[in-house]
């Protein structure tokens, strides 16, 4: 059988904008008056990634207030075509691909098919019988020895004698730009005009949520979708390899005008714990392929259980009864890999924890700390996401998670303690909540009149 995935490379990746980060450490330096240091990078997906660049994570955390751009090219698109495409997606993935519309998105899993999660991926129908699936970090990779398999080798391996699907990884064509935050609007009509953003059937008004359009930019041809990582107003950008350099440089330059910043994967990481309710699951910490997304909070939105069949619907119908839950949590210090305990029960285990310099005072407050700086007014909290026995919320009527009683939002206070081999609590806990109101209100399905004359 035919392998579609990339073999494993020999060192770390670069991305195509590579230089142009570099450029950006020594110019921002200057700027900012500050010793000039290496990038700090990390091996991401077998990519060389930036972690944080002159600036700080938290400063680059805080970026989201105005504009913060991401290089997210180390993010893979893989293509199928042909007048099968719908019908082999629509058998391995478990939403309704040839239901959705051109130029619609949808956030869907590929799963095994124990229920477990290969990876999560945003889907575009780009016409009839065409699909771009953008899938995460080193899912392009097939390496038996490493036991990788690339995403589209899971899906291509369930293809059928005689059908007409061509399956290509597109990702050495665009650069993956993310443009996020209150100013993202004025940031990219300014660059690249008003007409990006409308919608494609009604172009006097906006475009929806979870759509794409497509434009020509001096004969370069462009992707502009609206799917928000961060939960934040914004959109992701996909250039032409050709012009990526220059177009990125442009980015850059506007959003410092727009006070905003450029931010690795620290300041994104804790952007998409920090917005909403319940923040947003990362594969390979919320997601990974030994346990189900069963109650995670995109379940719904990824999963149709309707369905007659999909890659790992009999394993997931087995357990959809299931009392586990994702909650998000707010601590005086950093609790990835922690116990959570209330009244000596244990609740569960964070997953991700990061410092956070967007929680406000008053949720600081409620820890009950005796940390200085988590008092301050200035200061910081912990912000993660836990995987709970059940549900610590009650339900209502319809099933929903009770998350504010008389207009006040539920807060649960908790305990985060190390564990031995026996899941024994030892030590000083860190003190804590389960946030019942996030950290910050999510923006990005809202309408975009409320940013496009900022």
């Amino acid at each position: 059988m035919a392998t579609y995935g990339f073999k494993f490379p020999a060192e770390p990746r670069k991305t195509a904008v590579y230089e142009v980060e570099e450029w950006y450490q020594g110019m921002m330096a200057e700027r900012l008056n500050r010793e000039l240091t290496p990038i700090k990078r990390s091996n991401f997906g077998e990519y060389a990634m930036a972690v944080n660049y002159i600036t700080s994570v938290f400063e680059e955390a805080k970026a989201i207030e105005n504009v913060a751009v991401f290089n997210i090219d180390h993010m893979a698109q893989i293509r199928f075509t042909g007048s099968d495409a719908a019908t082999l997606l629509d058998r391995v993935l478990p939403t309704n691909i040839a239901q959705m519309k051109i130029g619609q998105c949808k956030y869907t899993l590929l799963l095994n098919k124990t229920g477990g999660v290969v990876d999560d991926m945003i889907a575009m129908r780009m016409a009839e019988d065409d699909y771009i699936l953008v899938i995460n970090a080193g899912h392009d990779l097939t390496d038996s020895r490493r036991g990788l398999k690339a995403d589209i080798d899971h899906i291509m391996d369930h293809l059928q004698e005689g059908e007409d699907v061509t399956a290509q990884d597109v990702s050495d064509q665009f650069v993956k730009i993310d443009i996020q935050g209150p100013y993202s609007y004025k940031l990219v009509t300014g660059l690249y005009g008003a007409g990006v953003v409308k919608n494609r059937d009604k172009p006097t008004k906006n475009m929806r949520y979870f759509t794409f359009n497509e434009f020509d930019y001096e004969e370069h041809h462009y992707i502009i979708s609206r799917t928000g990582y961060t939960s934040r107003w914004g959109w992701e950008l996909y250039i032409p390899v050709e012009v990526a350099a220059a177009q990125f440089t442009r980015i850059i330059k506007k959003a410092i005008s727009l006070n905003g910043l450029l931010v690795g994967l620290g300041g994104r990481d804790e952007n998409r714990i920090s917005a909403g309710n319940f923040g947003l699951p990362l594969n390979g910490s919320e997601y990974d392929q030994q346990h189900t997304p069963i109650n995670a909070p995109l379940f719904g939105a990824a999963i149709d259980m309707s369905k007659a069949t999909f890659v790992g619907k009999d394993a997931l119908v087995k357990v959809q009864d299931a009392t586990k839950h994702m909650a998000l949590v707010i601590s005086e210090g950093i609790v990835v890999g922690r116990g959570m305990y209330k009244d000596g029960k244990r609740l569960g285990t964070v997953t991700s924890s990061i410092n956070s310099p967007n929680v406000s005072l008053e949720k600081r407050q409620f820890i009950g700390s005796k940390r200085k700086g988590v008092n301050e007014e200035h200061g910081t909290a912990a912000i993660g996401l836990a995987w709970c026995y059940n549900n610590p919320f009650g339900v209502d009527a319809d099933g929903k998670d009770i998350l504010a009683v008389d207009g006040e939002p539920v807060r649960i206070p908790v305990e985060f303690y190390r564990e031995d081999a026996d899941k024994h609590p030892k030590g000083k806990p860190v003190l804590g909540f389960i946030s019942g109101d996030g950290v910050m209100p999510a923006t990005a399905p809202r309408p975009l009149k409320n940013i496009e004359n900022l």
